[in-house]
């Protein structure tokens, strides 16, 4: 089910648009969904992208690190 929302532009904008729209063959209400569309999509795909990085970072990492070994245990005293 789609919704009627009004939309408040300076006439000026308004022109442009017009012509954008009519150049690219649809209409202003056309390109305004696919936009908002695409704008959450992609955060969407950011928050999804956060949260596994997040959990990466809580894991942690091996980095490999060993304490150095004492003096003594160096020389074996």
């Amino acid at each position: 089910m789609k919704s009627n929302i009004t939309l408040k532009l300076d006439a000026s904008l308004l022109r442009e648009i017009r012509v954008l729209a009519a150049e690219e063959g649809t209409s202003i209400s056309a390109m305004l969904a696919a936009r908002l569309e695409q704008i959450l999509r992609e955060r969407k795909r950011y928050d999804r992208s956060r949260r596994r990085a997040l959990a990466r970072l809580s894991e942690g990492m091996s980095l490999g690190w060993t304490p150095p070994r004492t003096r003594d245990e160096l020389y074996q005293r």
